[in-house]
């Protein structure tokens, strides 16, 4: 029931912080960061969402920006077993959902191994904060019925190693999560599978917070789009026919000239 403490002494819960407008959370993480002994926070989560927690609450920061970490996975799985093992009511507040490109299997796995009781708490994940800001859908009928999340991170001088072909579906709008500094990559692969050129892309910059920026343009135009946002401001690329259709206006239905065949 409703202010009933959620978080026992020992317990661990994995919680969304969303995209950083606090108002986005939901009702049961607000209460979780109101009922904590301690916060593990990344350094996505909004300033206005840790502002929530209560002044007694131990803040830690193990985040990271642009390849910069402050504790690697396994220094924080040991914080936080070492937390829960003291009594501690332990809060992990990842930005976005915990389980999108979160890592959360992770941290579940090795504290319920260690027999800590861990619990998630969902939060809205930046593609579905961008497509509400920017009044589009991410699907829409008969031009997008498929929605593909992707990371486009990878390591200094690797390439991505994704399935082009699949990613290519003329009838798929693909979320990429960390994908600025391989937006040229992407769009060349795209483009050589077989996605036109003109389909449209979105870059969503800082989604929901005061400094949002969203930025229009083509797949071929990707690299000249991302060009001069910040390695700290945290981008989301959209591409798709979808995000190229304001809500509101009646989607021009596929035809002969679009392929529907390939399945992620």
């Amino acid at each position: 029931m409703a202010g009933e403490p959620l978080i026992a002494p020992g317990e661990v819960w994995l919680v969304g912080a969303g995209p950083g407008d606090p108002d986005l959370l939901t009702r049961k993480a607000e209460r979780l960061i109101a009922g904590c002994d301690i916060l593990f926070h990344d350094a996505l989560v909004g300033p206005g969402v840790l502002a929530l927690a209560p002044a007694h609450v131990v803040m830690v920061s193990v985040g990271k920006r642009s390849g910069r970490h402050s504790k690697d996975q396994r220094s924080i799985n040991a914080l936080m077993l070492a937390a829960a093992r003291s009594g501690m009511k332990v809060v992990r507040l990842k930005g976005g959902d915990p389980s999108v490109f979160g890592r959360s299997a992770e941290e579940v796995e090795h504290l319920a191994a260690h027999g800590v009781t861990v619990r998630i708490c969902p939060g809205i994940t930046a593609a579905s904060a961008a497509a509400a800001s920017s009044r589009v859908s991410l699907t829409l009928r008969g031009l997008a019925r498929r929605l593909t999340f992707v990371t486009a991170h990878a390591r200094a001088g690797e390439t991505l190693s994704l399935d082009w072909r699949a990613l290519a579906a003329a009838d798929t709008t693909l979320a990429f999560y960390m994908g600025r500094g391989s937006a040229g990559e992407i769009a060349r692969n795209l483009i050589a599978a077989g996605r036109r050129a003109d389909t449209p892309v979105m870059v969503a910059v800082n989604v929901s917070l005061p400094n949002e920026r969203i930025i229009r343009g083509r797949l071929d135009a990707l690299s000249f789009l991302v060009a001069t946002i910040s390695d700290d401001d945290p981008t989301l690329l959209l591409v798709g026919e979808a995000v190229g259709v304001p809500a509101g206006r009646e989607p021009v239905q596929a035809d002969q000239t679009i392929s529907m065949t390939t399945t992620i």
